[in-house]
């Protein structure tokens, strides 16, 4: 339906997957099949989804997988609202994929929104 690399929404994410990927590197061992796992994931699921909806045929499929990308960004905002209270990282070490996330969930919101 449509090429996902121009899109927005697909960009940011990718970003957003990047900044996961590295700040729960810094997570504690113990939290490698725990939150870590959890929060790349889910940071994956929101690109993934949208590659997948951009190669529907039907604009009803199209926007079934956009609106999981978008749940999907929204369940990583928790977890990354989480994490520092679980002290598993400082709140200021979140902030780039806090803003990145943000911005992704409002892309998508703008994305889906122009297509219903």
């Amino acid at each position: 339906m449509n090429d996902h690399r121009k899109l927005e929404a697909f960009q940011l994410a990718d970003r957003l997957v990047i900044s996961i990927y590295e700040t729960t590197r810094d997570f504690p061992q113990g939290e490698q099949f725990g939150l870590t796992s959890q929060m790349r994931r889910c940071a994956v699921s929101v690109a993934a989804n949208i590659v997948e909806g951009c190669g529907r045929q039907s604009k009803k499929d199209y926007l079934r997988f956009l609106w999981i990308s978008f749940a999907s960004a929204r369940e990583l905002g928790y977890f990354i609202d989480l994490a520092p209270r679980l002290a598993l990282i400082e709140a200021d070490r979140m902030a780039d994929a806090s803003v990145l996330q943000g911005r992704t969930a409002a892309a998508l919101a703008a994305l889906i929104k122009s297509l219903t």
